[in-house]
């Protein structure tokens, strides 16, 4: 197949990623009314904290929407979903690896002229002892994006929570977190590594500046600051670069301590 052939949709293609901190909770927040009123082609969540049998009909079939989930093992804890309007023509849960696969944290789909990973990347955590798990993963996920490019000749677009601010651009307070995860060296360092195997972080195409951020913690009113982290991301490889139309944070979504992230494709 010829990747450089315009993905075959009549309109532009809202791709929207966000971590909802919890399917029940947001439920609560509007998150059907956003999802009504945004109506993205697709939409990637992270950190859903529910098995499907646990959510009401309306969040698993929202009116006009397919949903398909990847729960943990573990109630109440991490979990992907994808929102659908047109049905890809498959959908891969998890990465054949029992330890990343039992936290629910991977749906791949593959489209006609794409391929998506939504993926929640793990946190370290404040003892760090979780980075070498959260590097596994992550190696593990460029792994299979290379195999799916291979495999298919199409674009590959990574999406998800990735636990990590590259530069110091990228959070607010470098300089004070420069010994905690998700800015560690070796965490930075992977995301150096993704860019350097042709990802690109098509944000940063669009825009240079500071400021934009994608998670705030809730502690002395770090949103209303604007004290945040830009840990949220849409890689793309450099065969969609062109057909980017806009990628953009909405930090006035509320409901959850990230906010949604939108791209738009041609």
């Amino acid at each position: 197949m010829d990747s450089r052939r315009p993905l075959k949709y009549d309109k532009i293609m809202k791709l929207v990623t966000w971590n909802v901190n919890g399917i029940r909770a947001v439920a609560q927040k509007g998150f059907l009314d956003y999802l009504a009123a945004e109506s993205p082609d697709v939409l990637c969540l992270q950190e859903t904290k529910a098995h499907p049998s646990q959510l009401d009909p309306k969040l698993l079939n929202p009116e006009g929407y397919t949903t398909h989930w990847s729960s943990a093992t573990k109630k109440g804890y991490s979990g992907v979903a994808i929102f659908y309007k047109k049905a890809p023509r498959q959908i891969v849960e998890g990465m054949g690896i029992d330890k990343f696969d039992a936290e629910g944290r991977t749906l791949i789909a593959e489209y006609e002229d794409f391929i998506l990973f939504n993926g929640y990347y793990p946190n370290g955590q404040h003892d760090l002892k979780r980075v070498g798990f959260k590097l596994e993963y992550s190696d593990r996920a460029l792994e299979l994006a290379h195999q799916w490019k291979s495999k298919t000749n199409k674009p590959v677009i990574l999406t998800g929570d990735f636990n990590t601010a590259h530069q110091e651009i990228d959070l607010a307070r470098p300089k004070a977190n420069e010994g905690n995860t998700g800015f560690l060296p070796e965490e930075r360092a992977w995301i150096t590594k993704l860019l350097d195997n042709g990802f690109v972080d098509i944000f940063r195409a669009f825009e240079s500046g500071p400021h934009h951020y994608s998670w705030w913690s809730y502690r002395a009113g770090a949103r209303p600051r604007n004290i945040g982290w830009r840990i949220d991301y849409f890689f793309v490889t450099p065969d969609l670069k062109d057909r980017v139309k806009k990628v953009y944070h909405q930090p006035h979504v509320m409901g959850s301590d990230h906010c949604p992230i939108v791209m738009e494709l041609l």
